[in-house]
């Protein structure tokens, strides 16, 4: 499954539906709470054991956040990703 994560601030209740080898992106504002000095740091870096996660280029680009600022592991990818992760996952599920 593909979840496509635009709420912020991210619902703990999302992030716990999320089940291992499941794909996260991370869009529009939701960018800003993947920061490593965030508070869902310890929750993300757990998810990264099992899953997929990332945020869009040109989302965290306009947002002025360096790639050095996103906790460790968050892939930054780009709309072709994008693309290819809603291809590649029959079911999509959108939090806003």
């Amino acid at each position: 499954m593909l979840h496509l994560v635009f709420q912020s601030p991210i619902e703990i209740a999302i992030l716990e539906r999320i089940e291992a080898g499941d794909a996260v992106v991370f869009l529009e504002n939701a960018v800003l709470r993947v920061l490593r000095n965030g508070v869902l740091h310890e929750i993300l870096t757990q998810l990264l054991g099992t899953n997929r996660l990332c945020v869009l280029s040109q989302d965290v680009a306009v947002r002025g956040i360096a790639a050095d600022e996103l906790v460790e592991g968050i892939e930054i990818i780009d709309y072709a990703d994008l693309v290819e992760l809603t291809v590649s996952n029959r079911v999509v599920q959108s939090w806003s």
